[in-house]
């Protein structure tokens, strides 16, 4: 948000690959900012698909104590809510990012005895939770529902400590199977001796994003540089996707699906891809959404 707001001072365009808060697109959006990945409403409203199908009333959430956590539950609970009245959050956890203690996390998202469990740790934080869950038996006889958790950068560290049958968003590098993905996978194990994380798709469709938008506006004037990138598309190893003129988020998607264990390694199961554009807002709530002109 900061590098936001001085594209915004100084009449630069920055082209956001990885962050995921709502407010760089609507609450403080501006016509020089754009972003490539799904943010937390997106990755909600995917997520809310699934969880609105599950029996479970009563949830909990546990997030990282700042915006992008506090985006994701707000979210979660908003659209969630709205497909199921009969739901109720009956509590809460913000542990500081990289600083939970897990344990004790555990124990109080247990305490109210609760259908199911929203996640939005990740990193060394979600190590941590999922190992405290396992071993003090918060996941079992309930569902799990967390954002990100399928993506190799969160999954490869958790081993065969892997929770099976949680609904994540992520990247199942696995099984994809598309004409770009194998390109794309297998370019990079060629030239890096591994395989790509969601992080490695991300960069390579941000190239591309950058090449589309600069050829569509034909300068690197930067206002002609906002014309290029409204509305510019671009291929990435998910497949095509654009920027929206309306609020300057592309509608790269994500892959839902479920955890599972394969030869003591998580993956994920029965996914399915959701196009960004089908998880985003109509212009009339961007409008209201978004207070600063295009």
């Amino acid at each position: 948000l900061a590098v936001s707001d001085f594209a915004l001072q100084n009449k630069r365009v920055f082209i956001g690959g990885e962050p995921l808060s709502d407010a760089l697109v609507w609450e403080k959006g501006n016509r020089y900012t754009f972003r490539l990945r799904p943010s937390t409403y997106m990755q909600a409203s995917m997520l809310v698909e699934d969880a609105a199908k599950l029996p479970a009333k009563r949830w909990v959430t546990v997030a990282p104590n700042y915006e992008y956590g506090q985006s994701a539950v707000k979210w979660f609970k908003q659209l969630l809510q709205a497909k199921r009245p009969d739901v109720e959050f009956v509590g809460e956890q913000w542990p500081a990012l990289g600083r939970i203690d897990a344990g004790a996390t555990v124990q109080a998202l247990a305490q109210p005895q609760p259908d199911a469990v929203f996640n939005v740790t990740f990193g060394a934080d979600l190590t941590n939770f999922v190992r405290q869950g396992n071993t003090r038996g918060l996941f079992e006889k309930r569902s799990v529902v967390s954002m990100l958790t399928g993506e190799p950068e969160y999954l490869d560290p958790l081993g065969d400590e892997t929770p099976e049958g949680w609904i994540v968003t992520g990247y199942p590098r696995d099984s994809l199977d598309t004409p770009e993905h194998r390109s794309f996978a297998r370019s990079y194990r060629e030239k890096f001796a591994e395989a790509p994380k969601c992080g490695s798709v991300v960069g390579f469709a941000l190239v591309n994003a950058i090449v589309a938008g600069l050829l569509k506006a034909g300068s690197t004037d930067s206002e002609a540089l906002v014309g290029g990138f409204r509305g510019a598309g671009f291929d990435t190893p998910f497949g095509h996707a654009m920027f929206r003129p309306q609020d300057h988020q592309a509608t790269l998607g994500a892959y839902v699906g479920r955890l599972a264990l394969r030869d003591g390694r998580g993956t994920m199961a029965d996914w399915r891809y959701v196009d960004g554009a089908a998880a985003l807002p109509g212009d009339d709530e961007v409008r209201a959404l978004r207070t600063a002109p295009t």
